[in-house]
């Protein structure tokens, strides 16, 4: 039988009855199961990692794996659960029927760490950035905006649409260039091939900024250059067999909804 590993990161949903009782069905239908927490090692063997929580909990769980090809599956304890999409009864039928397929979604690479959403700078004060931004050293116009991000497919769902990126299908081998409430209203986000190098440096009054790695947070001084790249590897994601991005973006986002769809 198959050796999962259960990665949940919120503490209370540790201790959680739907917790529990989802470790207890693997546990008696022959599955070992073990908990694994941040900066912990995969043990030898493991064939999958369970993602218990939200989407957030997801992006850990795949920053967890790293380059190890183990691939990971979320266990929706969260709300909207894009990543994060399967309820723990689907998830146990699926893991006991074998009817689940695994996919490779890309990541980004930016000074030796790896997204698999987005990267992001953004004004830590109240001045606007001048972003400059080169894409295989052809120079774009600079973009004078709160912020800009660099998303994959995959996370043409997340931050980049808030800030009115396009939507992608998962598989599209695309890089999503996104500005943040930019104050020159001529610009919009750029789509380029997922083998381009995005350079990304910064003006600002204030000293520093806000660089995001999907989830995770960090200030940099201005006079930085960043190098996004697509990553040498793939994060290896489990999907349920019947489940569709197009049936998430109805069911999640409500996209289309329409009365005169009712019919």
């Amino acid at each position: 039988m198959m050796i999962l590993a259960i990665y949940i990161k919120k503490k209370a949903l540790r201790s959680d009855v739907r917790t529990k009782a989802l470790k207890e069905r693997l546990a008696e239908a022959g599955f070992t199961c073990y908990d694994i927490a941040d900066g912990e090692p995969l043990r030898e063997g493991t064939d999958m990692v369970l993602s218990l929580g939200g989407d957030g909990t997801y992006l850990c769980a795949a920053r967890l794996v790293g380059d190890s090809g183990v691939p990971v599956a979320g266990v929706n304890f969260g709300r909207l659960g894009f990543l994060s999409e399967n309820t723990p009864e689907d998830m146990f039928n699926a893991l006991v029927s074998g009817n689940y397929r695994i996919k490779d979604r890309s990541l980004l690479s930016v000074n030796g760490q790896y997204a698999l959403n987005e990267v992001a700078v953004h004004r830590h004060g109240g001045a606007m950035l001048g972003i400059e931004v080169r894409v295989d050293g052809l120079p774009l116009p600079v973009y004078w905006a709160d912020g800009l991000l660099v998303a994959t497919s995959s996370g043409s769902t997340a931050y980049s649409l808030s800030a009115g990126g396009p939507i992608c299908m998962p598989s599209t081998r695309v890089l999503i260039i996104t500005p943040i409430a930019p104050h020159n209203l001529n610009v919009r986000p750029l789509i380029v091939p997922d083998t381009a190098e995005i350079e990304i440096s910064v003006r600002s009054r204030d000293p520093k900024v806000t660089l995001s790695i999907d989830n995770k947070s960090t200030d940099l001084a201005t006079g930085f250059v960043l190098k996004v790249t697509t990553a040498p590897f793939k994060l290896r994601r489990v999907c349920l067999d019947g489940h569709t991005f197009i049936q998430a973006l109805t069911s999640k986002l409500f996209w289309g909804e329409d009365v005169r769809n009712n019919d």
